[in-house]
C-alpha cells in the first residue's frame, strides 16, 4: 500500500505542475506575442526491490514524471493597431532585444520611444538593429518599417532590426516579460515584417479552460483513492493489533 500512495504522489505532483503551466497560459492569453506552453510526462519504472519475505519476484513500480516543458511556437492571429511603431513578425523569426543581462528574444512587437528617442519594447529594454540600438531625433517623422525590418524616417534609413531565427526553437529557455534566452540565433531568412499590426497570443482560451477542469477533476479523484487507501491501511493496522492482543 505504501508503493500505492507514491506513485499516487507522484502523479500528484505532476499534476501540480501541469495547473501551473494551464494557469500561465491562461493568465497571459491578452500578452502580445506570448507562446503557450505544454508539458510532457514519461514513465518512470522503478528498479526491482527485492525482499526475502517474498515468495514470488516483484513487479515493477510505474511511477508518472514531467521531463520537460514544449513552447507552442504556432502563430497568433494578427491585430492591427494602425500604430507605426508596432510590428508583427510573419514566421519563425524574433526581435532582439538587449536587457541587463544580455541580448534576449521576443515575439512582442509593440513597441514604443523612450525619453531618449531610443526604439525600445514595452518593458523598456532597447530593441537592437544591425548597428544596435535605434535612435530617433525629436523632430523626425513619418516612421516605415519594411518587411525585411528596415527602420526609415523622413530622415532616411535608421537601421534594420536585428531578426534571428532558431533551428530549435525547443532550446529557448522562458524568461520572464515574455522573453526567452538561450539557443542559437541565426539571421532570419524566412520571417517577415507587418508594420502597424501585433501578433496576439496564440493561447486559446476554450482549450486551456477545458483542460484545467480536466486537471482538476484528475487531481481531485486522485486525492480521492489515495484517502481510501490511507483508511484501508488504517483499518489493517488495527485489525493486526486487535489479533496480537
Amino acid at each position: 500500500m505504501e508503493n500505492a500512495q507514491l506513485i499516487g504522489l507522484s502523479r500528484q505532483i505532476a499534476l501540480q505542475r501541469q495547473m501551473d503551466v494551464v494557469a500561465n497560459n491562461l493568465a497571459n492569453i491578452n500578452t502580445t506575442g506570448f507562446k503557450a506552453e505544454q508539458i510532457l510526462f514519461e514513465e518512470y519504472l522503478m528498479p526491482v526491490a527485492r525482499d526475502s519475505d517474498f515468495a514470488w519476484s516483484d513487479q515493477q513500480l510505474s511511477y508518472t514524471q514531467d521531463w520537460a516543458t514544449m513552447h507552442d511556437m504556432s502563430g497568433g492571429a494578427l491585430a492591427q493597431t494602425g500604430n507605426p511603431l508596432d510590428v508583427a513578425l510573419q514566421g519563425e523569426g524574433f526581435l532582439t532585444v538587449m536587457t541587463p543581462a544580455g541580448e534576449r528574444f521576443t515575439r512582442s512587437g509593440a513597441l514604443q520611444i523612450d525619453a531618449e528617442g531610443i526604439l525600445v519594447n514595452v518593458d523598456g529594454h532597447p530593441v537592437l538593429a544591425d548597428g544596435g540600438e535605434v535612435r530617433f531625433e525629436a523632430d523626425e517623422t513619418d516612421i516605415t518599417i519594411a518587411a525585411d525590418g528596415t527602420v526609415s524616417t523622413a530622415a532616411g534609413v535608421k537601421g534594420q532590426l536585428q531578426i534571428v531565427e532558431f533551428a530549435n526553437p525547443q532550446d529557448l529557455v522562458r524568461e520572464g516579460g515574455n522573453l526567452f534566452a538561450g539557443g542559437t540565433p541565426a539571421p532570419a531568412t524566412a520571417t517577415r515584417i507587418a508594420q502597424g499590426f501585433v501578433e496576439r497570443s496564440n493561447v486559446s482560451g476554450v482549450s486551456e479552460m477545458a483542460e484545467m477542469v480536466r486537471v482538476s477533476r484528475a487531481y481531485q479523484s486522485l486525492a480521492s483513492l489515495m484517502q481510501r487507501q490511507d483508511d484501508m491501511r488504517r483499518s489493517a493496522i488495527q485489525r493486526l493489533g486487535d489479533a496480537t492482543a
